[in-house]
């Protein structure tokens, strides 16, 4: 198969007649974020607020010209809209989002945020997201320590302590919820503009992977990332919800910098393995959000031993305590260690989360214990966060 480049992607695209302006697309300057790797194609396309959803039309063109070219094995087209001030902001909808294997496209706010939030700022100042009392983001400095495994169980901990919860995965370029939840299928759109979230177990939830195939990559950039996370936010009918936790992508991002700076975020926990490398990475993530003004509500150890199912003797693979210790450096609340056990990495694979699964497991009451003490700092019912002073 003949490899795809940027030339004859940008060859097809000046094809793209933009009915408003009377140009195509690429010489009005409407192309921006192209990226061409293996097959696989993702751009913008900047179109002016006020038009919304009515360019919908040229995005859908410019993917399916895209889409014919030989060797393009997928397309991500997606239309943004910049604010030009924050009045014209405030009334303008968003452009769309789509991609070459599902819905056409569904609507999401301008880079800015709706009701022209700032980039920035104190926390009250935020774009809110209607109807959901706290957001709490479920952060790691790296990758592979079980950060998406604790968001699930968090979650489902959560509502089984009585609350009303959403779920949204925000680690686009490897989502995860939709078979850690046991959830398949896409989500509607009754009214075109706002996507019905899928649910599970009592969960709301809304992944990109429930968007693109499990196997498509996904190749975008910051731009594109910060669109997508703020549709998923904004533009999903999450309802009234008690808290809305957030399985953030590993690392400090572009993704954990829009969640940290556009979301009135209640607060960040940080999940970390025991061992040096990985509190290391553990401290930057808590460290980011301390610099915009996030409070860590805590840390959790998670794969904190192991213990054989079979013998029910006890190894420390990845040391014991690290996060314990680093809590108390830091001068901030250790929330609870979760051990290395075949049931929780199971379960969580069968998309059957051990809480509800196994909810009278030691394994399940210790997720059930942690989200009670959350749930009681982010509502007042406990001291609130102390603040962070890293040195």
């Amino acid at each position: 198969m003949a490899q795809i480049g940027e030339a004859q992607v940008l060859a097809a695209l000046k094809t793209i007649i933009d009915p408003d302006r009377g140009g195509d697309i690429v010489s009005l300057g409407m192309l921006s974020g192209l990226v061409v790797r293996d097959g696989h194609v993702a751009f913008s396309i900047e179109v002016d607020p006020k038009r919304g959803a009515q360019a919908e039309p040229v995005r859908h063109a410019a993917e399916k010209a895209v889409e014919a070219l030989p060797g393009v094995l997928s397309v991500t087209a997606m239309l943004t809209a910049h604010r030009a001030a924050p009045q014209a902001a405030a009334q303008s909808q968003g452009g769309h989002h789509g991609h070459s294997h599902g819905p056409g496209g569904h609507s999401h706010g301008s880079q800015g945020g709706p009701q022209g939030a700032p980039q920035g700022g104190p926390q009250g100042q935020k774009a809110l997201v209607p109807g959901v009392k706290h957001i709490v983001a479920v952060a790691s400095g790296k990758g592979g320590v079980g950060k998406s495994t604790t968001s699930v169980n968090l979650a489902l901990a959560l509502a089984a302590n009585g609350r009303k919860v959403g779920l949204l995965d925000a680690d686009i370029y490897g989502p995860s919820m939709p078979r850690m939840m046991g959830i398949s299928g896409r989500p509607s759109s009754p009214d075109g503009k706002r996507l019905e979230p899928m649910e599970n177990y009592g969960i709301k939830v809304m992944s990109m992977g429930f968007l693109v195939a499990e196997d498509t990559p996904m190749i975008w950039r910051g731009p594109m990332v910060m669109s997508a996370l703020q549709q998923m936010l904004r533009d999903v009918n999450w309802g009234d919800l008690d808290v809305l936790v957030v399985d953030m992508p590993p690392g400090t991002g572009d993704a954990q910098l829009t969640m940290a700076q556009q979301v009135p975020l209640a607060g960040a926990v940080i999940v970390s393995t025991p061992q040096d490398i990985a509190l290391l990475d553990a401290r930057k993530g808590l460290n980011m959000f301390r610099r915009v003004d996030v409070p860590v509500l805590g840390i959790i150890e998670n794969m904190s031993y192991f213990c054989c199912p079979n013998c029910g003797h006890r190894t420390d693979i990845f040391s014991h305590g690290g996060a314990r210790k680093e809590a108390d450096d830091l001068g901030m609340e250790f929330l609870g260690e979760i051990p290395l056990h075949l049931s929780i990495r199971e379960t969580s694979d069968q998309g059957q989360p051990i809480v509800v699964s196994q909810p009278e497991s030691e394994h399940a009451q210790s997720y059930r214990r942690i989200a009670a003490r959350l749930w009681d700092k982010i509502s007042g019912g406990g001291r609130a966060a102390p603040r962070i002073v890293v040195q």
